[in-house]
């Protein structure tokens, strides 16, 4: 397993970096995560911290500091997270190769090995 386990695009980058700046969090690290629950039993967690924890995979992509759990690591190997700009606003994308479904939102999914806790939409 690569300890690049999440591909993040220039575009998403900088606009984490621009969260960190405007949320005065100067410092921080990305943490990507995957918790149970959504409708297809797993969903994606994006978030600040300011700590590596014992278990975390933790690696550098366009100068932003990444950290993954291990136990979230496998569900997440080579998941793209891309930043997309519309008519409509802007938002983040993931790709995650392993996802075998996801709800119709596309912020829930799960793979063949790993199916959450569904829970009701």
């Amino acid at each position: 397993m690569s300890n690049d386990v999440v591909i993040l695009t220039e575009s998403a980058s900088l606009q984490i970096k621009e969260m960190i700046k405007h949320n005065e969090e100067e410092g921080a690290l990305l943490r990507v995560s995957v918790k149970g629950g959504g409708c297809s039993g797993l969903s994606y967690g994006m978030g600040f911290e300011h700590d590596v924890n014992e278990d975390d995979l933790h690696f550098e992509q366009f100068g932003l500091q990444v950290l993954v759990d291990k136990e979230s690591a496998s569900i997440l190997q080579g998941t793209k997270i891309d930043y997309k700009e519309s008519m409509m606003g802007g938002g983040f994308t993931i790709e995650n190769p392993n996802a075998i479904a996801s709800c119709g939102c596309g912020s829930s999914f799960k793979t063949a090995t790993a199916a959450g806790t569904p829970e009701e939409c």
